[in-house]
């Protein structure tokens, strides 16, 4: 046994918020409570910890972990400059045998001030282009996956090992970008981006769990505990092998590509399948693309824009309708990404007939735990769709670091339409549960950081002003720590094990070096674990 005693403890728990000392036995919390437990602990290892504060694990609710894991062997794209984005690769280059692929991670062109005008109709207004590439990579492929993964920039060495000619059409949900004549030019949006990425060499299972592996100190340190992953067959089977090997101490709530839902049916999985490190999360569905490369899908055009360039829808209310009809049937609960106010309006349509659905089914498991849908950012909404969550019963799956990176563009794009984005406290006073993380490797995955976004709806510098950008959305420090624990385990069907520290609980915390709930707003990006709890053991120890 361990007695953590002489502590700040914050339990989120109603009835006892706070404690001093927790007795944990084995991977559970035995008991919660003051100084008293000292009598209990017998011959248990004691931990004093100096009146510091400690808090439940954090889950990152929406994350890439194979993507994540991977992007950190990449060349960080994200920069304030191209100039600078291409002195990166560069260096990279040079490392670089000739012929190998050389593949980054993190671009946006909306925040680059240094972008020369069109040159010859090449270059779209904004971004980089081919050429740019090719003037430092000329003989060794090159492929940058923009912050969003909504689009990517790709050399013309890439172009080639691709098949990518002036020939090759637009693939369906997808679009090349092309110059004045027609020539791809190197941006690639949406479901185009897969003309290239698939002549990437792809890497092996055992490659992916390795990384994924290393990657694992590094999401402790910030104080992840647990992720909802998002990415696909090949991190699943990872997964599965590391958790084999008694390897995966994190909490992974797996989610299930929508065009495998019938092959998952027909194994008969069902949300909730496995285990207290990886279990069976939700059927993943896109509705439409993103706010950077402008193909979220609007109800209006975008700011300036004509009035069919609405973005991309990719599936409707009736498409979502008949689709998730299998996997209601099968116990899969469903997460689509939805950002524009069209797509959001689109999929709360569907899930609205998908609940009476689910209703008529009359089966007897429903009627007391309805499935767990959800939609993941909801960053747009139509004022008549913004209490329609809470209606129906569907968790708001958001990431509140996407508002601070985001803003100029919602500005920019949307107008006075972004007053209803990214409204956290909108979604709470109807009564929607809210579900936060950070869509890594889109966003650093550092919950503190989302957890500053929330409270302060400002930058790490501070901008746009001291009371944040609509501020009438913020929240307190108590709400959006509870979007990360609360929330995040009530999606994985776990709230009766995680989310709060009381006994039966699972031992997941952390020991922190500041106090969330007395420092100044400005100091939570810089909070740190000292140690990190998972199942009743130290992953991480600073000191």
């Amino acid at each position: 046994m361990i007695l953590i005693h002489n502590a700040k403890i914050y339990t989120l728990l109603s009835d006892q918020p706070q404690a001093s000392a927790l007795l944990i036995e084995r991977e559970r919390i035995r008991a919660v409570g003051d100084e008293g437990l000292l009598a209990l602990a017998g011959a248990a290892e004691r931990v004093d910890l100096g009146g510091r504060p400690l808090i439940p694990g954090l889950t990152d609710a929406h994350l890439h972990l194979e993507h994540f894991a991977l992007a950190l062997q990449k060349v960080d794209c994200e920069t304030p400059t191209l100039a600078e984005c291409l002195r990166r690769v560069a260096e990279r280059v040079r490392l670089t045998p000739p012929g190998e692929w050389v593949l980054g991670h993190g671009w946006n062109h909306n925040v680059w001030k240094d972008v020369p005008p069109s040159t010859g109709g090449l270059r779209q207004p904004g971004y980089g282009c081919a050429a740019d590439l090719d003037a430092i990579a000329p003989d060794r492929p090159v492929y940058l996956t923009a912050k969003s993964l909504h689009a990517a920039w790709a050399n013309t060495a890439a172009l080639r090992r691709a098949n990518v000619t002036p020939a090759t059409a637009d693939p369906p949900g997808g679009r090349i970008g092309r110059d004045e004549s027609g020539r791809p030019n190197g941006i690639l949006y949406e479901a185009a981006m897969e003309l290239v990425a698939q002549a990437v060499p792809e890497p092996s299972v055992e490659m992916v769990a390795e990384a994924i592996r290393a990657a694992q100190p590094a999401l402790w340190q910030m104080g992840l505990t647990g992720v909802h992953d998002f990415d696909r067959r090949r991190c699943f089977a990872a997964l599965q092998r590391l958790n084999d090997r008694g390897e995966l101490r994190l909490r992974v709530l797996k989610s299930i590509p929508l065009e495998l839902l019938p092959h998952a049916a027909a194994l008969g999985l069902r949300t909730g399948f496995g285990d207290d490190f990886l279990r069976i999360g939700a059927v993943k569905a896109f509705a439409d693309g993103a706010l950077g490369p402008q193909t979220a899908a609007m109800l209006q055009p975008y700011e300036g824009k004509s009035g069919d360039d609405r973005g991309m829808l990719f599936i409707d209310a009736e498409e979502l309708f008949e689709q998730g009809r299998l996997a209601v049937e099968s116990g899969l609960s469903l997460a689509v990404h939805a950002i524009g106010d069209r797509a959001n309006h689109e999929m709360l349509d569907g899930f609205e007939r998908l609940r009476q659905y689910e209703r008529n089914l009359q089966h007897p498991h429903f009627d007391t735990h309805p499935l767990r849908h959800r939609i993941e950012h909801v960053q747009l909404l139509h004022p008549a769709d913004a209490g329609r969550l809470a209606q129906l019963g569907v968790i708001a799956s958001m990431q509140p670091i996407h508002a601070t990176s985001d803003m100029e563009m919602a500005d920019r794009y949307w107008g006075r339409r972004a007053a209803l984005s990214y409204a956290w406290q909108t979604q709470l006073r109807h009564g929607a549960r809210l579900a936060f993380g950070s869509d890594a490797p889109v966003e650093s995955p550092n919950p503190f950081w989302g957890v500053h976004a929330a409270v302060t709806r400002r930058r790490l510098d501070g901008t746009p002003a001291p009371q944040g950008w609509y501020p009438e959305q913020r929240l307190s420090v108590l709400e959006a720590l509870q979007a990360y624990t609360l929330g995040a385990a009530y999606a994985a069907c776990m709230e009766d094990r995680l989310g709060q520290l009381a006994p039966g609980f699972l031992a997941d915390l952390l020991v922190l070096d500041t106090d969330p709930f007395t420092c100044e707003p400005d100091a939570l990006p810089a909070i740190r674990p000292l140690a990190t709890m998972v199942g009743g053991e130290w992953v991480y120890r600073a000191v």
